[in-house]
């Protein structure tokens, strides 16, 4: 060979293993810097099809069910009203009956309402010559209101955070007299991590709702806050936000439209207030609403966040309800007295009551029928342009057997009332195999009428493989994307026990983190830290309920979310 053939060869060599080396190099640097997680995520795709491969899974050939036309029961679907606590009980035959907000009928820093209404009890105070005492249970406000309205339980009294659920029992049609509008002060607010609060500084000059609410619309803030059908700081948010975009007509369509806009860059609605703080917590979030004395109680917050108050004032007004004889309107009167009394307000400031005295409400209360349409107008509009495209995914094990399922099927018969018109839906079951017994597909007439037959038709038998059909589940929601790329994916499992059969969480942790899907979870009559550690990935919220108030849970989880 010539010394230019060799020449040639030599360079042929030298070319080929230059490009190996390249090569091996690029897929080596390529991944350099990344975690297992990030890695993955190229892969999942692969991943989800292989995991999926490996299930047992059957496709059932949907049959229709016979829709249910009736408006929603709210009535209905509450529990008994003993499922929530009283703190302080009667200690006379005479008495009146308190509902009480959870910050101030509970026990330690939420606690104050409760000693103030233990003293009460024994002070010896009378009626028309006779003893009298007071009985005060711990319920939410929204919760509370969900009573009254409905009938379902009306106590004498009310004592909610702030005065617009008032107003809403007040549209509704049952009698209220405001015996006092204000027995403890407290103030909503936006807690707003330190560093964001600078920048906002920065750009607006001031932070206030208005400048927040601006923020959040331009994509420059991601806020989360709380149901406003159940949370009084979410429903105080709700109607700042709309008569920030238009004072005079909260329901116009320049407020409604600026609303859109605004709740498109919104990522996170909570159903309760320790949900949202443990996405903020995960650092997904810059802020969030509280209430001053929850954020003045709390260390962990104090430290990093900037409190800045909004909305009308949660001042605690104490309302007499239903048509009461003199007697109960009078312990009534006379225990908002007692309570306002200098010795119970400076011990209301002990525990975090009572400050912020300088903040005046930044708008009048609104009449209860304006409010229950802003609610509407948030049911409609919170998902903004992005319909959702949900899963159910229901344990059907041989432990579901019989009172169990039988609550499953009511819940999500009755809370499929409260899906919107513009989503998607399917539903899978799953024992120690996996049944496709809904497709994903837009939730009209027909799709209702398919997942009621659907429902209708789960039978209980098995093991449990919960993973399973969180896999399936993921299968269905990633075609589906494919095709709608706009959609907002939800996963929902409902389930009564640990997963003994099946994939495990450390097998598919990865892809819920990649794919970021979040997994409500439902637990029946059991604590189930499986479930809760699904949910917690991807600030989803973990409801444990009994087969008293499931049905109530998961409806108002459906309409939060749905």
């Amino acid at each position: 060979m010539t010394s230019k053939g060799k020449f040639l060869v030599l360079s042929g060599v030298v070319l080929v293993l230059a490009f190996v080396l390249v090569y091996y190099g690029v897929n080596l640097t390529s991944n350099l810097g990344k975690s297992k997680g990030e890695v993955t995520a190229e892969n999942a795709g692969k991943r989800l099809s292989k995991l999926y491969s490996d299930l047992s899974v059957t496709t059932l050939e949907p049959v229709k069910g016979q829709i249910d036309l009736d408006p929603i029961d709210v009535a209905a679907s509450l529990p008994d009203i003993s499922k929530f606590p009283i703190t302080v009980n009667n200690t006379t035959d005479v008495f009146v009956e308190i509902f009480s907000s959870t910050e101030k009928s509970g026990s330690g820093v939420d606690g104050w309402l409760t000693d103030a209404a233990a003293d009460f009890n024994k002070a010896n105070i009378t009626v028309d010559g006779k003893p009298v005492s007071v009985k005060v249970r711990n319920i939410a406000s929204g919760t509370a209101t969900d009573y009254i309205k409905s009938g379902k339980y009306v106590p004498d009294a009310f004592t909610p955070s702030n005065e617009l659920w008032g107003e809403i029992i007040k549209a509704s049609g049952v009698k209220t007299q405001l015996v006092s509008k204000r027995i403890v002060g407290n103030v909503p607010g936006i807690v707003i991590s330190k560093a964001k609060y600078d920048a906002l500084v920065g750009k607006y000059g001031a932070v206030n709702v208005k400048t927040v609410t601006e923020a959040i619309a331009s994509n420059e803030f991601a806020m989360g806050y709380t149901d406003p059908f159940a949370s009084s700081t979410g429903l105080n948010l709700l109607v700042t936000a709309l008569q920030t975009f238009d004072k005079s007509n909260p329901l116009s369509d320049t407020a409604v439209q600026g609303f859109e806009k605004f709740q498109a860059n919104v990522p996170f609605i909570a159903s309760t207030t320790i949900q949202m703080r443990d996405a903020a917590k995960s650092g997904a979030l810059d802020g969030f609403v509280l209430e001053y004395q929850t954020y003045v109680n709390a260390a962990d917050l104090k430290s990093g966040y900037v409190f800045t108050p909004f909305g009308v004032r949660h001042d605690s007004p104490l309302y007499a309800l239903g048509d009461l004889p003199q007697g109960k309107l009078d312990i009534i009167k006379k225990f908002a007295e007692f309570v306002t009394q200098e010795k119970y307000q400076q011990a209301a400031k002990k525990k975090g009551f009572n400050e912020l005295e300088d903040y005046k409400s930044e708008m009048a209360v609104l009449d209860g029928n304006v409010l229950a349409s802003a609610q509407k107008v948030w049911k409609e509009k919170k998902n903004g342009s992005k319909s959702i495209a949900a899963v159910f995914v229901a344990d059907v094990s041989g432990s579901m057997d019989g009172e169990p399922l039988n609550r499953l099927k009511e819940s999500l018969l009755k809370g499929q009332k409260f899906l919107g018109r513009d989503n998607s839906i399917g539903l899978i079951s799953y024992s120690d195999k996996v049944t496709i017994n809904l497709p994903i597909a837009k939730y009209d007439t027909n799709q209702q009428s398919m997942f009621v037959g659907a429902v209708k038709s789960l039978q209980a038998g098995g093991g449990t493989a919960t993973f399973d059909g969180i896999i399936a589940a993921l299968k269905l929601l990633q075609d589906e994307l494919a095709a709608h790329p706009n959609e907002k994916p939800l996963i929902f499992v409902l389930s009564d026990g640990e997963t003994n059969q099946g994939n495990s969480l450390k097998d598919i942790k990865g892809l819920i983190e990649n794919y970021k899907v979040p997994i409500y979870t439902i637990g029946y009559n059991a604590n189930i830290q499986a479930l809760q550690s699904i949910s917690s990935i991807n600030e989803a919220a973990s409801i444990n309920a009994d087969t008293d108030d499931v049905v109530y849970k998961i409806g108002n989880l459906f309409n939060a979310q749905m």
